[in-house]
């Protein structure tokens, strides 16, 4: 555990509820931390993940200004490349050629941040990223089921996935949503849920602040699509 913990996380201002506006924002917590500590590289990992969504929102032409904390402008819009541990997802990273292209970047985004867990001995990173493949594979099969497709050729990293967690009620609520809005909120609702069961709250520890990191990403995605929704 960093010594630092305690002072640094109750120094963090609190982040409210899903839909607050947050009180900072993913690059304003990396400079709070050190850049050669591991809770550095952890909330890094986590707000990465954040970056490529935003990514993908740029390139479908859902959003116009991007606010990354991690990559660039440039790289959101991808005009520059992407940090090397991704850049072999662009070459397909042996992926079958019947997969969506961008699948293999978030393929290769997983295992980073899984190999990030075990070099950090993050035991919450780890947790998190068999909760999140798991939860986007679940995904996977009702949208496949809707459409009459074959679900195995669109899972993202099928082997970090969680085998014991269920997402059944989660799929099956969102496949339900009455639109595209309400079924974001429903699975930001549940992935706000787990943080709250897996926190390691009063830790003080490297995963404390990971976890930190995890809730700002979705309390910041939250406010960015109100934001947008606003603009309508």
């Amino acid at each position: 555990m960093n010594g630092n913990n305690y002072y640094l996380l109750t120094a963090l201002p609190m982040l409210g509820e899903l839909g607050d506006q947050p009180p900072i924002d993913g690059a304003g917590l990396l400079r709070e931390l050190e850049p050669d500590d591991a809770s550095y590289r952890l909330a890094e990992t986590l707000l990465l993940g954040d970056d490529l969504l935003q990514r993908d929102a740029v390139l479908a032409g859902e959003i116009d200004e991007p606010v990354p904390a991690v990559l660039s402008a440039e790289q959101i819009r991808d005009e520059l490349p992407l940090p090397p541990v991704l850049q072999a997802a662009r070459q397909g990273n042996g992926l079958s050629a019947r997969r969506i292209p961008g699948d293999a970047l978030w393929e290769a985004y997983f295992h980073y941040a899984a190999q990030v867990a075990a070099d950090a001995h993050s035991s919450f990173l780890a947790d998190w990223v068999t909760w999140e493949v798991g939860l986007r594979n679940a995904l996977v099969e009702a949208r496949a089921r809707e459409l009459g497709l074959e679900p195995a050729d669109y899972y993202v990293a099928p082997d970090l996935s969680d085998p014991i967690a269920d997402y059944d009620a989660i799929a099956r609520q969102w496949a339900q949503a009455p639109n595209p809005l309400a079924g974001q909120r429903l699975l930001d609702a549940a992935r706000w849920a787990w943080l709250e069961t897996n926190d390691r709250y009063f830790s003080f520890s490297d995963d404390e602040l990971a976890a930190y990191a995890a809730r700002l990403l979705l309390a910041v995605r939250w406010y960015r699509l109100q934001q947008e929704i606003d603009k309508e």
